[in-house]
């Protein structure tokens, strides 16, 4: 992309930009003056495909009058409404709507606002859950080999990204572990559709259960299609494999 001339009014050395070289960046800055459908638009014109929806957070593309003038209504009506002992009828309109389309047995809807703090609200609820059922032993965390949940303490604990995890290591959840990953380039390159190869990777818990015992496992969590270690679609019956070994030791 090309490098664009900052105004000399504008700081950039404020903004501590996250997952980037901000030296390398701050001296050759790459920036996008607005966007609009599936594509941005450089200062000097140029279109850029959003291939990847913003990091997945505008799959509906980028300035949609509709979406737009319906956020300008709620803001005019009522920004914000504390959750706290108090709450505003579109969030449980929302949340009903959403167990409307989840698959069955996805009925609670806990909001958050973002990636990270879902993945350690999700990590808390299973060890809360096993409290409440009587078992809280239950308190281990297993994540598999180049996951990505997020930059939480949880989230990284239980992440297989191996940068992330050194660089915080002396910080991690205690007793966490990892199944392996999926990705079996020598059987699965070019494949059409899900990998034929792999679905017995998932019996990977079962070392761990073995090695920890069912009792001490909390939860398994692991990104259904990995995104930031490559995208890695799951070999065919791999996560229906996954889900019954979890059922099997009661792990959610």
């Amino acid at each position: 992309m090309t490098v664009h001339q900052i105004p000399n009014s504008l700081q950039l050395d404020t903004f501590w930009m996250p997952f980037t070289a901000n030296r390398q960046f701050k001296a050759a800055p790459r920036m996008f003056a607005s966007a609009k459908g599936m594509y941005y638009t450089t200062e000097d014109g140029r279109k850029v495909l959003d291939g990847s929806a913003g990091l997945w957070c505008t799959n509906a593309g980028h300035g949609r009058t509709e979406i737009a003038s319906a956020v300008e209504r709620q803001l005019t009506s009522l920004d914000f409404a504390p959750a706290f002992q108090m709450g505003h009828p579109l969030a449980f309109e929302f949340a009903n709507r959403l167990a409307e389309i989840a698959p069955e047995g996805l009925d609670r809807i806990f909001f958050t606002n973002s990636g990270s703090e879902s993945g350690d609200t999700a990590l808390k609820i299973a060890l809360a859950y096993h409290r409440a059922n009587g078992q809280a032993a239950r308190t281990r965390l297993i994540g598999r080999e180049r996951g990505y949940h997020g930059v939480g303490f949880g989230g990284t604990s239980v992440g297989g990204m191996v940068n992330n995890r050194r660089a915080f290591s002396s910080a991690q959840l205690p007793g966490t572990d990892h199944i392996r990953h999926t990705h079996d380039l020598a059987r699965n390159a070019f494949s059409k559709d899900l990998p034929e190869h792999g679905a017995e990777l998932a019996d990977d818990v079962e070392r761990l259960v073995a090695l920890h015992g069912a009792d001490t496992i909390a939860a398994v969590i692991i990104e259904p299609v990995p995104g930031s270690t490559g995208v890695l679609p799951p070999p065919k019956n791999y996560l229906q494999r996954l889900r019954e070994l979890c059922t099997k030791h009661g792990t959610p």
